[in-house]
């Protein structure tokens, strides 16, 4: 058995890193009361808002998971439910603007740790790892582009 860890653990791990800064200066700001949970169902919300079986399938949850998150989600004043223009019987998920000040945050804090990851690995390598992984996204990732498996 090989010691060496598999790319999916090698790709977790600064991921993680890079969330527990992120969620470390959510709190600092006040923003103590959102979960990384609730920030998987909160990243697949679109411009114009999404509804709720269109977040449940993009963050791979049940349709009752991720209507209890947005249920925590609308009650902390991060999202608001509003009707669907293009359905009258359906209703949107839309992000609040306690959540974009919150995005603006989370935002400054992963700009930082990209610009420490570059110093660590050059600019060259930096470049590779991004075009690599866009790459991947083609084949790992139904809601990109062009992509899906």
């Amino acid at each position: 058995m090989s010691s060496e860890l598999n790319t999916g653990v090698l790709l977790f791990l600064p991921y993680r890193a890079l969330e527990n800064r992120v969620f470390a200066a959510l709190a600092e700001a006040g923003f103590d009361d959102f979960t990384p949970a609730q920030a998987r169902v909160m990243q697949r919300i679109g411009p114009d808002g999404t509804r709720l079986t269109d977040l449940a399938e993009q963050a791979q949850v049940t349709k009752q998971t991720a209507g209890f998150l947005v249920d925590q989600l609308e009650k902390s004043g991060y999202v608001r439910r509003v009707p669907d223009p293009t359905d009258r019987r359906a209703r949107l998920v839309c992000v609040a603007e306690k959540a974009s000040a919150a995005k603006e945050v989370a935002d400054a804090v992963v700009a930082q740790v990209e610009r420490e990851w570059e110093e660590h690995l050059g600019r060259l390598r930096m470049r590779q790892l991004r075009e690599a992984l866009t790459l991947l996204r083609e084949i790992t990732d139904p809601w990109a582009p062009g992509g899906g498996e």
